[in-house]
């Protein structure tokens, strides 16, 4: 992989990596889009990251379909897919970690501790493997995208750091690997995450800034979901992810929700509509 970015760079060719996990989606296919739009070749890696994964995660049934993935990534246009082995990404001995404690310690960070640092460390290498002058994240892991920025500005890397909007299926719900844990029933109920979001925005636009008040009315809009358990409702700042309690046009709410007991789901929204 190294050998094949430097032939190209020396080529005067741009490079942009899509970092994935596999078990592509939509989403993933309208990232390797921009990302195609952007450079003149374009690099997907698909690595199930095991050091972003906490006890008790789904590290071992995460999805993995290789074949399915590699004929997407050709129809998308991509230059290689890049899929390193666990024991070369980390051989034995390895002990070094990224980390953006500020940004890492709220949302997500809080419910999975040292989930981040795995975050950061993988990406950081996959930068220094491919040396990318662009990468592409998804604003569904929207504090994994503040991380990340956070993490290239502070060590200076070379990197231009993209974000594609939420792709999101006809009915709503955010395209995720994870969506395909979903029942049929599940399937319905998932989508309390979407609609609590349009709600919160509904109110935002008629005036309503407390964010206790905001929290209260998206909390009722997903409670009578029989089979959803809130983890968090959050209404951040969009730069420093800290709580705010009054809203504002740069507020993000933030949710996590377990579906059926097991399926962990993420979504946000800008509660200012963007034009």
């Amino acid at each position: 992989m190294k050998a094949w970015a430097g032939e190209q760079q020396s080529d005067g060719h741009s490079l942009a990596l899509v970092p994935t996990m596999g078990f592509f989606h939509k989403g993933h296919l309208a990232l390797m889009r921009m990302a195609a739009a952007r450079a003149d070749k374009v690099v997907v890696s698909l690595f199930v990251n095991p050091i972003q994964f906490g006890p008790g995660e789904d590290l071992d049934q995460y999805p993995v379909d290789l074949h399915r993935d590699e004929e997407l990534a050709r129809n998308q246009g991509v230059s290689v897919l890049f899929i390193p082995k666990r024991e070369d990404m980390y051989p034995a001995g390895f002990q070094t970690l990224i980390s953006v404690p500020e940004l890492a310690r709220h949302l997500c960070g809080a419910d999975r501790p040292g989930h981040f640092n795995g975050v950061t460390t993988v990406v950081c290498k996959l930068f220094h493997i491919v040396r990318p002058d662009f990468a592409i994240f998804g604003e569904k892991d929207f504090q994994q995208l503040a991380v990340i920025r956070r993490m290239v500005a502070d060590l200076n890397m070379d990197v231009e750091i993209l974000a594609h909007p939420i792709v999101r299926e006809p009915d709503g719900l955010a395209m995720s690997s994870r969506n395909s844990y979903l029942g049929i029933d599940e399937r319905r109920q998932a989508l309390c995450l979407s609609g609590s979001i349009a709600h919160a925005r509904k109110l935002y636009a008629d005036g309503v800034r407390d964010t206790e008040r905001l929290a209260d009315e998206v909390r009722q809009t997903i409670e009578p979901v029989a089979d959803a358990r809130i983890q968090y409702i959050s209404f951040v700042d969009r730069t420093t992810l800290e709580p705010v309690s009054q809203a504002d046009d740069n507020t993000q709410l933030a949710l996590a929700v377990t579906i059926g007991g097991r399926v962990r789901l993420i979504d946000n929204g800008r509660l200012a509509r963007e034009c």
